[in-house]
């Protein structure tokens, strides 16, 4: 998979969080219903200071042995994280370099394909916060998604 190493600035993301891991048979339950809820329920609506228009999936606390287990936080990226909305997480994208993926097609089959062949690539992971960023204008059908995986220095 072709990638370009990229330096980005701390980013805010707000949103709703689970926990889960790789193993889980219902992982991928638990990742969509916070995706179904997140647009369902207005959440997505009705955050406030958005940077953009662009909803960000983020990988990040990762458990120390494994690295299968991690925190799942659909969500936005924000300027503030002063909200009149109850029930949100707020995670730090920390600075750094970053591999860039750029995966297109329907949705869901194209970042799971993603995160397969991931997982059995070498790349120098920091685990600090790996997100998929959901750039607009997309279809399930036909989408573009950038995908960001935190590297060491």
């Amino acid at each position: 998979m072709n990638y370009e190493v990229v330096e980005l600035e701390e980013k805010i993301v707000a949103g709703i969080s689970a926990r889960t891991s790789n193993d889980a048979p219902d992982a991928g339950m638990v990742i969509g219903s916070l995706w179904g809820r997140f647009f369902e329920e207005g959440i997505f609506c009705n955050i406030a200071n958005k940077v953009n228009e662009k909803s960000i999936g983020l990988y990040s606390d990762y458990n120390d042995e494994s690295m299968q287990e991690y925190q799942i936080t659909v969500g936005c990226e924000v300027s503030s994280t002063e909200q009149d909305q109850e029930g949100l997480t707020f995670i730090v994208i920390p600075e750094g370099k970053y591999a860039k993926f750029i995966v297109r097609g329907h949705m869901q089959k194209a970042v799971t394909e993603f995160w397969i062949k991931l997982w059995k690539m070498d790349l120098n992971r920091s685990f600090t916060g790996d997100f998929e960023e959901y750039q607009p204008g997309g279809t399930l059908e036909d989408s573009e998604i950038h995908m960001y995986i935190a590297l060491k220095e």
